[in-house]
């Protein structure tokens, strides 16, 4: 489980591109290294991979089709940033929402409004996951727990204070630019779940 709050921003300084995956490696924060073993999730833009090896600060993953298709990191390129944050803890303070790391889909960012202190961005998704999308809900892009401040459609938009943009890749994007997107998870679950009892009924 991750909690949507990112740990820090790593860069990308070496990709492997196979026959249906990518290996990627990135330099991890050194505050971020302690404790880490091969296997350990660590989430990349809100997408969950497993530590495949470590050398020193170089920590690498691997990264599969599904993957590739799916999220934003299958267009990386070396000395790209991505949002990192390590797997919660028991006892670990949720300061976001809990968050599986399990990326939906991705959103087009379609227009950003800078003004002094504060950013706010509008980005569309496909049409299927715009049921789950409602006001003040919260929602994960690129791994950061967001609050959604309006909804239009299967459009959406997010405010973000200077420190979010300062402190994750979100602060670079532009328009056309696609964040994955992670649909809260009890959200998806009551949404899901009156649609059946409804669907019965009917």
């Amino acid at each position: 489980m991750f909690t949507g709050i990112v740990q820090g921003m790593a860069r990308v300084v070496a990709i492997e591109r196979l026959e249906g995956l990518n290996r990627h490696v990135i330099d991890m924060p050194p505050a971020m290294l302690e404790g880490l073993a091969h296997g350990a999730s660590v989430a990349h833009n809100g997408c969950c991979l497993s530590v495949t090896s470590i050398e020193g600060s170089r920590v690498g993953f691997d990264l599969m089709r599904e993957t590739l298709a799916l999220t934003n990191l299958g267009a990386l390129e070396v000395n790209d940033y991505v949002n990192v944050e390590r797997a919660a803890r028991l006892g670990d303070e949720v300061g976001g929402h809990a968050m599986s790391g399990h990326v939906m889909c991705m959103a087009t960012l379609i227009t950003r409004e800078d003004a002094p202190n504060n950013c706010r961005l509008w980005f569309e998704l496909p049409q299927q996951w715009a049921r789950f999308l409602f006001d003040k809900g919260y929602i994960g892009v690129d791994g950061i727990s967001l609050t959604i401040g309006e909804v239009q459609d299967n459009r959406f938009c997010v405010n973000l204070i200077p420190d979010t943009l300062a402190r994750t890749v979100i602060g670079t994007r532009e328009i056309g630019d696609g964040v994955n997107i992670e649909i809260d998870p009890q959200t998806q679950t009551i949404v899901e779940t009156v649609e059946r009892v409804l669907a019965a009924r009917a």
